[in-house]
């Protein structure tokens, strides 16, 4: 009787490499296909994993790989946007929605909290809802 090793150790030292050099992105896709040849190369013989699930991983990985970069493309086109409109009120007068902060727009920053003017004198408004411009 052949006893056939685990592929536990294998699979888990190919993820391990993987996913110390991309922390911070994920598997990415070559990580992907080595961590598929490993499986397939260290699979029980007596019982193979089914082709046809193989390729459906591999779709469903291709699938997200493109996702991925299409929301990189939108954010993208987004910030752009949001710059490109912003540009407009530069020279214009703001009040916030409250109406404590009012003042002439000298310059626009887009940060990950939303669209952030800074008035000519030195306060800085988020542009949301209930902003006035004038």
């Amino acid at each position: 009787m052949t006893t056939v090793s685990s592929t536990t150790s294998t699979a888990a030292a190919a993820v391990s490499t993987a996913t110390t050099s991309e922390m911070k992105t994920g598997l990415d896709y070559d990580a992907f296909l080595k961590l598929l040849v490993a499986q397939m190369k260290n699979q029980d013989p007596l019982n193979p994993t089914d082709p046809t699930q193989q390729m459906s991983q591999l779709a469903s990985f291709s699938n997200v790989e493109q996702s991925i970069k299409l929301n990189q493309k939108l954010e993208a086109m987004t910030t752009l946007n949001s710059l490109t409109q912003a540009n407009n009120l530069i020279g214009r007068t703001v009040t916030s929605g409250d109406g404590d902060v009012s003042g002439v727009v000298k310059s626009i920053q887009v940060t990950k909290d939303g669209t952030v003017a800074t008035l000519a004198s030195g306060n800085t408004l988020l542009l949301s809802s209930g902003v006035k411009v004038e």
